[in-house]
This record gives structure tokens, C-alpha cells and sequence, in this order.
């Protein structure tokens, strides 16, 4: 795509899209632009049509396909501006599958069989505080605001918002942060110096603990973040507060972005604290 690329690139960056979206959408539209050998500023609706086809025709999933439109919609209706052909791209049918979801017991007996320190703590924290787990990752020392019982995260898109910090998480972080003296600017360090710990290392942690108790669901570290969001619904938390624990700007997530203040934010207790209690009943 040469020039087209970079321009496209430096469109995605103005967007502020997340990263993985911004590479996802460039490596669709090279795709495209390989499969018919010509510059997208010579094609249209149809030669878009034909290379969707020809993925349909190879097995692609509907997930990949609605990924390639995507990217396509966003070549065509900002980068090109052709917001005519944009509109008329069809996007697939995606079927809604509804993730398995944990019940307090098993969230519990799942965070206490990883066997690493630092990938348990950082599952713990995902599951205490909601956070997508690159946002757990991603969390350095200064995110955690004691006195005020509030966790900083950077969300999607740059975007900040702030989750409560759960008593029972405080003091499991405290004992970390004692033993392991993280360095290079992340609570969770990874391999590489000045990086934090990454996804994959904490999906294959996660993967093990599954594994040794022998859960039949299929989990994945989001798993968690599904997990807090149905506990709090089940304990009686307001949906509107979900959401803005969650990050969510869509009712299609949970419901109409709303405010909340910081405050009230603080004052929502995590489902981590009730593992082992009484009101763990209501998590199922």
C-alpha cells in the first residue's frame, strides 16, 4: 500500500483506536490490497465484495471477516474518503455465543492454583477490580491510590478511569510488593526490561490453573472480568456502575454510558472480598 499505508496508519493513530485494533485493521487492508494487486484507490464495492467472498470461500471465521470489513470500512470512509462505498459494505452475521461464567467458588479455587506469585496476583487483580487483563498488566505503582481505595486504569483507546480497590486486594499487593520490590516503572515486570508482563504469559498461568482443577469451562483470563461483572449484578450493584467499572461506552456492552463519581466508585465493595463469606452464596 506504500503511501496509502502510512496514511491510513497516521488516520488509525488520530482516532486514538487501541493498538491491537490499529494493527489488526492495516494487516486486513494489506491483505486486500495483495489479493487483487492493485491500489485501493482504483477499487470499489465489487472488488471489495469479491475478496470477502473468496475469505468466505477459504473458511474464514465471522469474526475474521468482521474484522476485514472493519478495516475496509475505515480505508474506504476516512483514509480514502469514499464514505458512499464505506456505508454499503455489508458487515457478517456474527453469532452471539454467551461466555461460560465462574461461580464464586470456582473463581476462588482457580486464583488459589496458580502457581506463580506474580501471574496470581495479576489474575487476582483482574478479577478484584473488572480490568481486561492487558489493563492489569499495564498497571503501575502509582494506579494504586490506598488512601482513597481507587485503582487508575488505562483503558481502551488512552482512555482513564478509575475501579475500586478492594480491601482483601490491597493487602495481597502490600505482601507482593514486599516480597518481589517490582522494578522498571510496572507493578507486574515482564521479561524485558521496562515492559510489563504479558498477556500470553499470564493466558499459559491461567491455562495451568485451569488444568489442575479440572474445570470443564472454558476459560480464559477475560474470563474474570465476566466473572466480576456478573458477581456485582448478583450482589445487587447497579448496572449503570458496572458499566462505568467496566469501561464500557455502549448499551451493546452493558447500558448507556453514565457517570459515576469517584466516590461512589469507592464505595463499591469488590466480589473478590466476599469469596469465602456468607454473600457468596448469591455468586452463582
Amino acid at each position: 500500500m506504500g503511501e496509502l499505508r502510512e496514511k491510513m496508519a497516521r488516520d488509525l493513530a488520530l482516532r486514538n483506536l487501541a493498538a491491537g485494533t490499529q494493527k489488526h485493521y492495516l494487516g486486513c487492508c494489506i491483505n486486500f490490497t495483495r489479493y487483487h494487486m492493485v491500489s485501493p484507490r482504483k477499487l470499489g464495492l465489487g472488488d471489495i465484495k469479491d475478496f470477502l467472498g473468496q475469505l468466505l470461500r477459504e473458511g474464514a471465521s465471522a469474526q475474521k471477516l468482521k474484522m476485514h470489513v472493519g478495516g475496509l470500512k475505515f480505508l474506504y470512509g476516512t483514509t480514502l474518503d469514499r464514505p458512499q462505498v464505506a456505508a454499503k459494505i455489508p458487515w457478517p452475521k456474527v453469532a452471539s455465543k454467551k461466555p461460560d461464567i465462574l461461580s464464586g467458588t470456582e473463581t476462588e479455587r482457580l486464583l488459589a492454583a496458580v502457581g506463580n506469585l506474580k501471574t496470581g496476583v495479576v489474575l487476582t487483580t483482574a478479577y478484584a477490580a473488572g480490568l481486561r487483563i492487558g489493563e492489569a498488566c499495564r498497571l503501575k505503582p502509582e494506579d494504586i491510590d490506598s488512601k482513597r481505595g481507587l485503582i487508575k486504569v488505562l483503558g481502551k483507546g488512552n482512555k482513564e478511569r478509575y475501579v475500586m480497590l478492594s480491601e482483601r486486594l490491597l493487602v495481597i499487593l502490600r505482601a507482593y510488593w514486599k516480597k518481589t520490590q517490582p522494578k522498571g516503572g510496572y507493578l507486574f515486570p515482564g521479561g524485558k526490561d521496562g515492559e510489563p508482563l504479558t498477556a500470553s504469559a499470564v493466558g499459559k498461568a491461567l491455562a495451568f490453573a485451569v488444568e489442575k482443577v479440572k474445570l470443564r469451562k472454558h476459560v480464559t483470563p477475560h474470563s474474570l472480568r465476566h466473572a466480576f461483572a456478573t458477581h456485582l449484578l448478583e450482589t445487587g450493584t447497579d448496572i449503570r456502575v458496572i458499566q462505568e467499572l467496566l469501561g464500557h461506552g455502549s448499551i451493546h456492552s452493558t447500558a448507556h454510558y453514565t457517570q459515576v463519581s469517584r466516590q461512589h466508585i469507592a464505595t463499591v465493595k469488590s466480589p473478590f472480598d466476599l469469596l469465602g463469606t456468607k454473600r457468596a452464596a448469591a455468586m452463582r
